[in-house]
């Protein structure tokens, strides 16, 4: 059987797709006929509003993009799959269940995964932070369990921060722990750290620090041979991990499996390629939603000059930037460089932005 094989094939819908292609839209820019956009599910979900549906403060029809009218009013075809292999030399993508997609330019904007420890006995649940969509399915289910459950949050960055006390506010029965591998909210302004603390102590989270969980048995979490918190789920949000397929894909990937990228966000190694978002490694730029935004504005130039040869234009790292976590209670914490705050005007602001950002990429 004869391997279709597309102009472009977009491979995820992360941010900077989701920016590329309204931006696309906007001025009346239509794909090249056969163009493809590959998503696991029919919707995209906006990682940034995931913690306000946990609380209750959003629906999943507000955190969510439903990706057929993007497609549709930019000439994409919308294919549901996840990617298996990518042979970069071929230029082929495999999808989960067999089917086979040829490409002559390739877009990469397909996020990570949160590296997790290890667990033979199944004696504790382990659940990803991403993708959210399962996760949301499992938290759905804990609303149903009655009785005190003995959750724990793995992770010490903002997405970890954020989700416990989220799970603290949906799941006012269930004991709530923290641990971090490091210090608490490390790399962020000292003063939202010291504010964050403050916050789980007064919502009765409990903190564990600079304590690497490596392993779970028999339902204690252990770190080397030392028992560390008896719990009966781990959610895991600790930080970025590549997918498996990307460091068999021939694309040159840096020390941590992720895809090398220029300021053109192109693969060093195969021009044909670009990469950004989660899945991409570029100096100065964190893996992080802020970053993949502004990166999309760079794609909706890029993609297009891609397909005829023009040069790419530089994407340029912002120097710092503006960090927003939900404290569940409509306020937020701030950090910004050296500088952080919290309360209710910052939950606000996050709330600004969040809503305006999905009203602008909804067309349903």
């Amino acid at each position: 059987m004869t391997t279709p094989v597309s102009p472009l094939v977009l491979a995820g819908a992360g941010h900077a797709h989701l920016v590329a292609m309204r931006c696309w839209i906007d001025r009346g820019y239509r794909v090249p006929q056969g163009a493809i956009l590959i998503s696991p599910t029919p919707r995209a979900w906006y990682s940034g509003m995931m913690p306000g549906l946990l609380a209750g403060r959003f629906t999943e029809e507000q955190c969510a993009v439903e990706l057929a009218p993007l497609c549709h009013a930019c000439g994409l075809e919308l294919v549901i799959g996840e990617i298996a292999h990518l042979d970069a030399n071929a230029q082929v993508l495999t999808l989960q269940g067999g089917r086979m997609q040829g490409y002559e330019h390739l877009s990469l904007n397909v996020g990570s995964v949160p590296p997790q420890p290890r667990c033979a006995d199944y004696s504790v649940v382990m659940v990803p932070a991403k993708p959210f969509a399962p996760f949301a399915n499992q938290w759905q289910a804990w609303q149903k369990e009655s009785g005190a459950m003995e959750l724990t949050v793995l992770g010490g960055g903002p997405a970890a921060f954020e989700l416990a006390l989220a799970l603290h506010q949906s799941l006012p029965e269930a004991q709530i722990a923290l641990i971090c591998g490091g210090g608490l909210l490390a790399g962020l302004a000292p003063e939202a750290a010291r504010q964050g603390r403050n916050l789980l102590v007064e919502r009765g989270i409990a903190l564990t620090e600079h304590m690497r969980v490596e392993r779970a048995s028999g339902g204690w979490l252990m770190s080397e041979s030392h028992r560390i918190q008896k719990t009966s789920a781990l959610v895991i949000a600790t930080g970025a991990a590549p997918h498996p397929w990307q460091a068999s894909s021939g694309l040159e990937c840096d020390a941590s499996g992720f895809v090398r990228i220029n300021a053109g966000l192109q693969s060093v190694s195969h021009p044909q390629v670009l990469a950004s978002g989660d899945c991409a490694s570029l100096p100065d730029t964190p893996h992080s939603g802020v970053y993949a935004v502004r990166q999309g504005a760079s794609l909706e130039k890029n993609l297009p000059a891609l397909l005829v040869g023009q040069p790419l234009a530089e994407y340029q790292p912002q120097p710092r930037a503006l960090i927003l976590m939900a404290t569940a209670d409509g306020g937020a914490l701030m950090s910004y460089g050296r500088w952080g705050a919290s309360g209710r005007l910052p939950g606000m602001w996050k709330d600004h932005l969040d809503l305006g950002f999905m009203r602008r990429h909804r067309l349903d």
